[in-house]
């Protein structure tokens, strides 16, 4: 009788935990990202492969629960051009598209100093994460093709910006850079000559902003620049 009752016992634990694997939709996983920002915004960018569930190029606007911590980390941001990334608990992606039915508001998320997959340094650990603002969703297409153009989003304001290349090829490469303008400048997006899986350099960057954009802008360096994942 009790060989029966521990058999029913651990088939109903079978199917219930097949049922809550199941519930989960085509984008359920762990969605690592790029962390970037100053002082006046935080900002995270999705690190898109052309595979499922990770073959959506995403860009949110994000603040930290915690205002204390939420200062901190944006000094930090702010003070050192490094790398920094997160890696979240695992969430349907789907849901940080700006018209989902069931919005993705809040999720918990290491803090990671370099790459949270190549040996980078966890400094805060189940950070709670405010969503903002989804800035771009788009899911990728996983068609082989070539661009000839590069088309370079504006992230933030003020006199501290960033700019992130829109995904449009394949293979591709994972951009971002962080540049400087007079407050008043308003940037659209940037559009450079693409050749191959070849990045404009900084200093060709530079003189395509001083001469499109404004004879003042700088490029402060490059913040990511990564292929390995957009084969």
């Amino acid at each position: 009788m009790k060989r029966y009752l521990s058999f029913i016992l651990l088939s109903f634990c079978f199917i219930f935990s097949t049922h809550a694997e199941n519930k989960h939709g085509p984008t359920w996983g762990v969605h690592g990202m790029l962390l970037f920002g100053n002082s006046a915004g935080m900002y995270v960018s999705h690190l898109p492969m052309f595979h499922a569930p990770h073959d959506y190029q995403v860009v949110l606007q994000i603040r930290c629960l915690d205002q204390k911590l939420d200062a901190a980390i944006k000094a930090r941001l702010e003070q050192k051009l490094v790398l920094w990334t997160m890696e979240p608990e695992q969430f349907e992606i789907a849901r940080l598209a700006a018209d989902s039915k069931s919005q993705l508001k809040q999720f918990k998320a290491n803090i990671v100093l370099g790459h949270f997959e190549q040996g980078g340094k966890t400094e805060y650990k189940d950070v709670p994460i405010v969503v903002e603002k989804t800035l771009i969703f788009r899911q990728l297409s996983p068609e082989m093709r070539e661009n000839k153009q590069a088309v370079y989003h504006q992230i933030g304001s003020g006199t501290q910006r960033f700019l992130l290349k829109e995904i449009d090829s394949r293979p591709d490469f994972d951009h971002l850079l962080a540049i400087s303008v007079p407050a008043a400048v308003a940037m659209a997006d940037v559009v450079v000559k693409k050749t191959g899986l070849q990045a404009v350099s900084d200093a060709e960057f530079l003189q395509v902003l001083q001469a499109k954009v404004d004879k003042r802008a700088a490029v402060k360096g490059t913040i990511y620049l990564d292929k390995a994942d957009l084969e």
